[in-house]
């Protein structure tokens, strides 16, 4: 059995207590947190740090993950960041964890990945649907450093669920035996226990695939082994590999949830999973950004620095307000699991669809301004090529883009005849960056909602009353031209043939669900500056500058012709891209303090 980076008595995690809840006290614990582990972390551009961005690469190099990130995350407690509140953890808010682990996702994706999130999204198949017993078990692991992994792959039916082949058989006691392969997990060399997803009966369909706990400490080891790491382009340092298990008993104890409920426990975890992974990668394309505004500043051609040639200047303002749109709908989908549980689903599907796409774009912009120094694997800007192999590790498996879709394309049709221009608009607290929320309800999140209020913001927009400021006017027309392209993807979805409904549907289809997921970002986007609008408390997030920027983009991926902005918009967001650069805080909704 593995060591256990820490012990329990390491990190001991207190519930908050009742009198501390609310805006102030959820905020400031949020805010402590993000500063702690950015502290701790230290100053990534520091040499002289021993998790400084050249030694990240290093570590990436020799295909391990930095023994200073992982000593570091454990003085700090990190899986305890994994496990609600409710069950002795940190985990009070989605949206929080979203933004503690963008810290690490900024200086290491596959420190992110490696140490932590896989424990996270196997650990929310037992929050969604363990009894007592296994959320207990499960907290007492994560609280004391351990790790967990989740094994829904085999490679031979990638996302196809229903047809894997490893099995978990029914016996007389009422355990179960495990039979076959899983491949592609991460860390499953040194978990302590596995979140497995397996056959439990031969029918077809859907029931007959269950979810089991199962901890490594008592398995007859003449019976199962670890499979080889498989070496990767990215996210070299994780240890990515296999499980093979013959005959291998466990008991009654391990099935989480009802015998054949697997396939609703995972799809219900992938809720929360789906909605949080996307907005801690937005700190990996920061990093990017700070790293081309760096060198823009710093850099002369054509007899003139770099930040002022008009199309680098142009690409880092575009960026910028790329990463404030994937926020925007980062911050929508985290929140709306706490407070539109019933209608988080297609949102979180959107946000894992669009997200990674957006930023993979910003990554391929960016490096054209960085030009030949993107390929280098050293010197300071060693980690924009590693972070650019790294980022679409995001995009792959049961959370990659198509299964992203395919989540989605079965409920346009439904949304369509019954939701679009009829349902009210989202509580403005789902735009709310540091505002109060309930626990998450894990209990309260369904398949299948039918309805969606984050597009009712967006049209109820339009009924607003435009300002006179020319930036204004300009979010005025960019929103027509949003319901307009709404009420088109309206039709087509009412139009869809029985087998377009469905995840076997054509390329149309398909494509309705990417412009889908464009109008909710743009949603998003609206419903935030609404919010800060009426707030007044962060000035930047009220002006109408960043939202023009915002919607124009989206409305040009729709394939839309607007007219152009006017020029304040582009000087504004270049304004505010040299003032967080020297200011030293994030490219993100809260312009969060950054130690480098």
């Amino acid at each position: 059995m593995p060591t256990r980076t820490g012990s329990q008595d390491a990190h001991p995690v207190a519930a908050p207590a009742p009198d501390a809840l609310g805006p102030t006290g959820q905020e400031a614990r949020a805010a402590a947190r993000v500063a702690e582990l950015d502290r701790r972390l230290g100053d990534p551009t520091d040499s002289a740090n021993p998790l400084s961005y050249a030694r990240l690469v290093e570590a990436d190099e020799a295909g391990v993950l930095p023994a200073d990130g992982e000593r570091a995350l454990d003085e700090l407690g990190l899986g305890a960041d994994f496990v609600p509140h409710t069950e002795g953890g940190r985990l009070e808010r989605l949206d929080t964890l979203v933004r503690v682990m963008r810290q690490v996702f900024r200086r290491d994706v596959a420190l992110g990945l490696g140490y932590g999130v896989t424990s996270f999204m196997a650990g929310v198949n037992v929050w969604t649907s363990g009894d007592a017993a296994q959320r207990a078990r499960l907290a007492r692991i994560l609280t004391g450093g351990g790790k967990v992994s989740v094994a829904y792959h085999e490679l031979a039916h990638g996302n196809d669920f229903l047809r894997n082949e490893f099995e978990a058989r029914p016996t007389a006691d009422g355990g179960h035996l495990l039979n076959g392969s899983k491949q592609v997990i991460n860390n499953a060399d040194r978990a302590e226990a596995w979140v497995l997803f397996g056959r439990t009966s031969p029918a077809p369909g859907s029931r007959s695939h269950s979810v089991l706990l199962v901890e490594r400490d008592g398995l007859d080891a003449d019976t199962w082994r670890v499979l080889p790491r498989y070496d990767a382009v990215g996210v070299r340092g994780c240890h990515l590999s296999g499980l093979r298990f013959d005959d291998t008993p466990v008991p009654a104890s391990a099935l989480v949830g009802e015998p054949g409920s697997g396939v609703e426990t995972a799809l219900r975890a992938f809720q929360v999973t789906r909605a949080a992974l996307p907005g801690m990668a937005v700190g990996t394309a920061d990093t990017a950004l700070r790293t081309v505004v760096r060198f823009a500043l710093g850099r002369r051609l054509y007899r003139t620095s770099v930040i002022d040639i008009p199309h680098a200047r142009a690409t880092l303002s575009e960026a910028f307000t790329d990463l404030l749109v994937c926020d925007s709908l980062s911050l929508a989908a985290t929140r709306a699991v706490h407070l539109l549980p019933e209608q988080s689903g297609v949102l979180a599907a959107a946000t894992k669809y669009l997200v990674p796409k957006l930023l993979a774009e910003v990554m391929h912009d960016l490096s054209v301004v960085l030009g030949a120094r993107f390929y280098l694997r050293e010197g300071e800007h060693g980690i924009f090529q590693k972070h650019l192999r790294d980022l679409p590790v995001l995009s792959l498996g049961h959370a990659g883009s198509a299964a992203c879709q395919a989540t989605i394309v079965p409920q346009l049709s439904r949304l369509a005849r019954r939701s679009w221009f009829r349902d009210d608009p989202a509580p403005t607290d789902l735009f709310a960056p540091r505002a109060e929320l309930p626990d998450l309800p894990f209990d309260r999140l369904t398949l299948a909602g039918g309805r969606d209020r984050l597009t009712a913001t967006l049209v109820a927009a339009r009924d607003e009353p435009a300002g006179a400021a020319p930036e204004e006017r300009a979010v005025g027309e960019l929103v027509g031209h949003l319901v307009e392209e709404l009420r088109q993807v309206q039709e087509a979805c009412r139009a869809l043939t029985p087998q377009d409904r469905t995840a076997l549907a054509g390329p149309a289809a398909f494509a309705l669900a990417d412009r889908y997921a464009v109008l909710l970002a743009a949603a998003a986007a609206i419903g935030v500056r609404q919010r800060a609008s009426r707030d007044r408390g962060d000035a930047f997030l009220a002006d109408p500058a960043w939202l023009a920027a915002a919607l124009h983009r989206l409305v040009r991926r729709l394939g839309r012709r607007p007219a152009a902005l006017p020029p304040s918009v582009e000087a504004r967001m270049h304004e505010e891209v040299l003032r967080r650069f020297h200011a030293r805080t994030g490219y993100d909704l809260y312009d969060t303090p950054l130690t480098g």
